[in-house]
């Protein structure tokens, strides 16, 4: 898990690098700073808006007594979103964009959904959707001391 993490923050600093010289070598440096504000601007805007309507959803969700659990993996990748678009670089504005565009967070939040119940060991007086219910046993018990 360290190894990736590790991997990941000596990768995508470099592949930004080279997209910010790719892209400044062809448009011109002022052009790629001003590229990379507007990216910052629009995902500030469609932050905006998708948490909103997202908390709408939690809050409706909630309200009828289903769990919102869509929702929340929906707002974490909102949050998520959101900071990527903040970081100058052309990479994590792609990934920022794809975690705030509605179609693909709801595809990718319901995997993630999928991904985190297969992991996730069942308690055993809980039933999943895939285990059957139990039943209830009655009886009568008597206590004898000794």
């Amino acid at each position: 898990m360290l190894t990736r993490l590790l991997i990941i923050f000596i990768t995508i600093p470099i592949i930004e690098i080279y997209l910010l010289f790719a892209v400044g070598g062809h448009i011109g440096i002022f052009p790629t700073l001003a590229l990379i504000v507007l990216t910052a601007v629009i995902g500030t805007t469609m932050l905006r808006s998708q948490s909103v309507a997202t908390l709408q959803k939690f809050k409706t969700q909630f309200e009828q007594g289903i769990m919102p659990q869509q929702a929340l993996l929906e707002g974490l990748m909102i949050l998520v979103g959101g900071l990527l678009l903040l970081t100058p670089g052309f990479f994590t504005d792609a990934i920022g964009f794809i975690c705030l565009l509605p179609w693909t967070r709801q595809r990718l939040a319901a995997y993630f959904s999928r991904y985190i119940q297969m992991r996730t060991p069942q308690h055993p007086h809980t039933h999943s959707p895939h285990s059957p219910p139990h039943s209830t046993i009655e009886g009568e018990y008597k206590r004898s001391d000794d």
